[in-house]
């Protein structure tokens, strides 16, 4: 990587951390500032959080095709400048369809962030330094969403709604910081992909026969749906009400999330990058396995409580190893199936199939965790395997570069994405 774009990736690392840290500020009391400190109910409140899922959907299938037409750097704009607000409108909304339309405007622009920056990162990197590029992304994430919800804690009061428009207020001058940081980005010339009416129909076609790119929304559903789909929902509710585990300890077991994540990122980077991606990822859906093993054992088990607690504190620490392993392993392996110039689209269809993960989810975990935690365990014990078997079958579809780009040298690899040749025989 050249000075200049070691330069202009560091600026898109110092974006990351920035919308994270504004994020982490208010994510955590999101429930609480609507349902208690406006006083619109829990209803109100849990439509709040669905309507940031249907937003990510509507918007993220066009989100790709924008990428792709005008470049990442426009549409993160856009995308900044809509999500700062609906995070000040949100702290200021004191009716149901005030905080529904800034929750919306909110969701939406999240969304769209994921793919802009991950196609950023993609153009500014090569085969070589791409993991490192999205592990450091995924650090900084998770650094800047937990210093945010540790800061935004001391903040907040929820006798007083000032302190919260004061959350949301911070949460959109990061947004907006965030766009002056980008406009100092000078975006390199991508190929761009022309063509007559019904080219976006055509991407979206060529995306669908790539059979590799397709195994791997399915893989990733199951990723998303398995682990991150179950924190704040099935999880959590399985160890209050079968392990009777406390609030706080819930608090401790994401901070030891978060710990291992931060803690393990880069030591995980050197395995991972010597590995075939496919290994990499079976290995997690073992690790996870292992996981909800641990965590069977915490409420179904007949240990004492600081067992219990302790095995249910661990459970989260390994999801974080798992974690930490996919960050420099998915990401990437998205990027280099797609074909030059249409790295924008195939971000755009993964965080689709992430945020549909997200939705379905709790959706499934939230009432199998609270009222039945033996079959809640035995099925994500199944799923977790299933990461395995997924990414074994991936693994004989992907060529040797895409699987392990630690074999290419740098003239091999195109920016944007791995050769068209291999891609397209591939598919």
């Amino acid at each position: 990587m050249t000075r200049a774009r070691g330069a202009e990736m560091r600026r898109i690392h110092v974006g990351n951390a920035l919308s994270a840290f504004g994020l982490g500020f208010t994510v955590p009391y999101l429930y609480v500032y609507v349902a208690q400190v406006r006083d619109l109910g829990s209803m109100t409140a849990g439509l709040v959080l669905a309507v940031f899922a249907v937003a990510a959907l509507v918007v993220l299938p066009f989100a790709g095709r924008a990428i792709v037409r005008r470049g990442p750097l426009p549409v993160l704009v856009l995308a900044l400048l809509t999500a700062a607000a609906g995070a000040l409108s949100l702290g200021l909304a004191s009716s149901s369809t005030a905080v529904l339309l800034s929750a919306a405007a909110l969701g939406a622009g999240q969304a769209v962030m994921q793919p802009a920056l991950a196609t950023m990162i993609v153009d500014f990197s090569s085969a070589e330094t791409r993991s490192r590029a999205f592990a450091t992304q995924f650090f900084l994430q998770n650094l800047g969403l937990g210093v945010g919800g540790l800061i935004g804690g001391h903040l907040v009061d929820a006798s007083k709604a000032s302190s919260f428009t004061l959350l949301f207020s911070i949460e959109a001058a990061m947004f907006l910081l965030l766009v002056v940081v980008m406009a100092t980005v000078r975006m390199p010339r991508a190929p761009r992909v022309e063509g007559a009416p019904g080219q976006d129909r055509g991407s979206w076609k060529q995306l669908l026969g790539n059979r590799a790119m397709v195994q791997l929304c399915v893989l990733g559903f199951v990723l998303f749906f398995a682990c991150y789909g179950q924190f704040e929902s099935g999880l959590s509710a399985y160890g209050v009400e079968a392990a009777g585990i406390s609030t706080s300890t819930l608090g401790t077991a994401l901070a030891a999330n978060t710990a291992m994540i931060v803690v393990a990122q880069f030591a995980v980077l050197k395995f991972v990058e010597r590995r075939k991606r496919s290994r990499v990822i079976g290995a997690v859906g073992l690790i996870w396995a292992l996981a909800w093993l641990t965590a069977g054992y915490a409420g179904l088990g007949h240990g004492s409580q600081a067992m219990a607690t302790a095995a249910f504190v661990s459970t989260y620490a390994l999801f974080g190893l798992g974690e930490a392993m996919l960050s420099p392993t998915v990401a990437p392996l998205v990027a280099d199936l797609a074909p030059s110039g249409m790295a924008g689209q195939y971000n755009s269809a993964f965080a689709l199939v992430k945020q549909l993960a997200l939705a379905v989810g709790p959706a499934v975990g939230g009432p199998m965790g609270a009222s039945l935690p033996g079959p809640y365990i035995v099925t994500f014990l199944l799923f977790s395997l299933g990461i395995t078997f997924l990414a074994v079958r991936l693994g004989r579809h992907l060529t040797p570069v895409q699987n392990q780009p630690s074999l290419a040298k740098s003239r091999v690899v195109v920016r944007g994405g791995a050769p068209v040749e291999p891609v397209q025989a591939a598919a």
